[in-house]
C-alpha cells in the first residue's frame, strides 16, 4: 500500500504541517490521497497552486485531490469551484486526526474550512522529523497579529498563537534522543512568541530553557526574524549560547524608510543596521540572511538604492529576493504599481547583488577549520549555513571538522581533519 503523496508549496512552516498530516493521513488509510499544502503570499503562489492541481489530476485520473494551506483558507470557493478538487480544508483543520478520519470514511463535508480568526491555540505537534535526522523543524507558533500593507497570510494563519514551553522542550527531547542534532524554531512570526500564554515568555526565555533543558541538543537554530522584536533575553542568548547558532534571517523587506513606513513594517532603516552591528559586537562570527521585496508600490530608483545599499550597511550574506507581486486582498495591490520591467530588472540587481555577498563571505572562508554536520553524500551545513562538500565518505548526521579549500561561488569545498 503506497502512502499518501503530499504536494508541498511554500514555505518551511507548510513543510513541517506536510509531515503532520503525512503522519495522520497515513493512520486514516487515506492510501489513494494527493494532498496539496498551498501558499497565498502572492498572486503567482496562488496561480501555481491552481497549475499544480490540474497537473494531478491529469497524472492521477483516479487519486482523491484534497486542498489545503493558507490559499485554500483564504479563497476556499475558488479551489471548490475546481472539478479536479474533491475536499478543500482549511489550516486548523488540517492539523487534526479527526479531519483525515472523516474523510477516511466519507463522513466529511466537501469542504472544511472555518474562521481562522477564531483559532486560538496552536498544539505542538509531536514529529520524529522528516528527510533526515540531521536536522528538525519544531514549530513554536503560528499565525500574526501584524498588518503588512503586502501581506495577506494573516488571514490564511490567523492571530499569533504559542505552543507552550513544556511542549516544546519535550518534543526536542524525543528528536534528540532520537538522534537529532540540529532544530530550527519555526512559525509565522517567531518573535512574538508567548505574548498569548501565561507570563508572557519571550522567545529568548524559550531559547534559553530549550538550550539548559535539552543540554544534549549540539545546534539550535531560528528560522526568520523580526529583528525589531527580540527581547533582551534572545539578544543575551546570542551573545552567551554557543549552541545557538550564528546565522540570523532577517525580515528586512526594504532598505528604504519610506517604503518601510508603506508596508507598514515596525522598523526603520537604522533599526536594521543597529541590529546587525551589535549582534556582530556579541558574537563576531554571526552572518545574517534577510528577506526583500523588489519593486513595492510607490517605489522610486533611488528608493531601491536604498535597499540595494542595506546589503552592506547591514552586511547580509544571503538573500531570498522577491518580486513584489500583488496580492488581491491587500492594501498593496491598491497602491500605485511599479512596471512589471521594472520590477524584475530590480530583482535581478537585488539578486545580483546577493551573489557577490555570498560569494564574498565563502572567500573569506579560505583555509578555515569549521564544523560541519552532514545532510547527504558528503554535503553538510557549517554552524553559519554555508553549504561545504567534502570528498569523504561520511554518514547522514556526522558532525565532522572539515578545512575550507576553496568554493564555487555558491557552496564551499574542502577535506575532512582526520
Amino acid at each position: 500500500m503506497a502512502d499518501p503523496l503530499i504536494i508541498t508549496l511554500g514555505c518551511r512552516l507548510n513543510v513541517y504541517e506536510s509531515e503532520v498530516m503525512r503522519r495522520n493521513a497515513i493512520a486514516a488509510d487515506l492510501d489513494d490521497a494527493i494532498i496539496v499544502n498551498t501558499c497565498a503570499v502572492t498572486g503567482e503562489a496562488v496561480r501555481q497552486a491552481m497549475q499544480t492541481i490540474r497537473r494531478l489530476r491529469r497524472e492521477h485520473p483516479a487519486s482523491r485531490i484534497i486542498v489545503t494551506g493558507c490559499a485554500a483558507q483564504i479563497e476556499p470557493e475558488r479551489f471548490a469551484d475546481l472539478d479536479e478538487v474533491d475536499h478543500v480544508i482549511g489550516n486548523a483543520e488540517k492539523m487534526k486526526p479527526e479531519t483525515f478520519a472523516g474523510l477516511s470514511t466519507g463522513a466529511s463535508e466537501r469542504v472544511q474550512v472555518d474562521d481562522i480568526m477564531s483559532v486560538r491555540e496552536t498544539a505542538g505537534h509531536l514529529i520524529d522529523g522528516f528527510g533526515t535526522r540531521t536536522r528538525a523543524y519544531v514549530q513554536v507558533q503560528n499565525g500574526c497579529d501584524h498588518r503588512c500593507t503586502f501581506c495577506i497570510i494573516p488571514y490564511g494563519r490567523g492571530p499569533s498563537r504559542s505552543v507552550p514551553a513544556g511542549e516544546i522542550v519535550a518534543q526536542i527531547r524525543r528528536l534528540v534522543d532520537g538522534g537529532c542534532r540540529e532544530v530550527v524554531l519555526t512559525g509565522v512570526d517567531i518573535t512574538s512568541y508567548g505574548g498569548d500564554l501565561p507570563g508572557t515568555p519571550s522567545l529568548g526565555v524559550l531559547v534559553r530553557q530549550i538550550l539548559k533543558l535539552v543540554p544534549e541538543l549540539e545546534r539550535l537554530r531560528l528560522s526568520s526574524i523580526d529583528q525589531v522584536e527580540a527581547d533582551p533575553q534572545l539578544m543575551r542568548a546570542i551573545a552567551e549560547e554557543e549552541r545557538l547558532m550564528p546565522h540570523l534571517h532577517l525580515s528586512l523587506q526594504a532598505g528604504d524608510d519610506m517604503i518601510l513606513k508603506r508596508m507598514k513594517r515596525r522598523h526603520c532603516r537604522a533599526d536594521a543596521v543597529k541590529f546587525c552591528t551589535e549582534v556582530r559586537r556579541m558574537r563576531p562570527d554571526t552572518v545574517f540572511g534577510a528577506d526583500l521585496i523588489a519593486g513595492f508600490p510607490t517605489e522610486t530608483e533611488d528608493m531601491f538604492a536604498n535597499s540595494l545599499s542595506a546589503v552592506d550597511d547591514c552586511g547580509l550574506t544571503y538573500l531570498h529576493v522577491f518580486p513584489f507581486s500583488p496580492r488581491k486582498g491587500t492594501p498593496a495591490a491598491r497602491m500605485p504599481q511599479v512596471s512589471r520591467q521594472d520590477v524584475k530588472e530590480r530583482a535581478a540587481r537585488l539578486r545580483a547583488k546577493g551573489s557577490t555577498a555570498l560569494a564574498h563571505f565563502l572567500d573569506s572562508q579560505a583555509g578555515a577549520e569549521v564544523e560541519l554536520l552532514i545532510e547527504k553524500d558528503g554535503i553538510g551545513r557549517t554552524r553559519q549555513f554555508a553549504e561545504m562538500r567534502v570528498p569523504a565518505v561520511v554518514a547522514a548526521g556526522e558532525m565532522v571538522r572539515a578545512r575550507v579549500t576553496g568554493n564555487d561561488g555558491h557552496r564551499l569545498s574542502g577535506e575532512v581533519v582526520a
